[in-house]
């Protein structure tokens, strides 16, 4: 394996976690207001041609990395749901 070929490795597999951080802070503030829902459903819809792609030609990599970065994508567009611009749940304030 070339070094360009283990670095996209890594980083593949580094890329396909990267929007943990953002669910994260989305479920933990409660809040999703200044995301752009826009965004993610285009990145969704994407994502979803890549899944079908992948299983087309049968590339693990290729059905893993884009149905990992689906799953996120769907979780942040739930929370988008939750706790968006208009989501009053957004708003409360919890005394721990």
């Amino acid at each position: 394996m070339t070094l360009l070929a283990t670095l996209a490795t890594i980083f593949g597999v580094v890329n396909g976690f990267a929007n943990f951080p953002q669910i994260y802070k989305i479920f933990k503030t409660k809040s999703a207001k200044d995301l752009s829902i826009a965004t993610y459903i285009i990145l969704t819809v994407g994502t979803i041609v890549w899944v079908l792609y992948g299983i087309e030609i049968m590339n693990v990599p290729i059905l893993t990395m884009n149905g990992l970065a689906l799953f996120e994508f769907i979780i942040i567009l739930f929370g988008c749901y939750l706790y968006g611009k208009n989501s009053k749940s957004g708003n409360k304030t919890v005394i721990e």
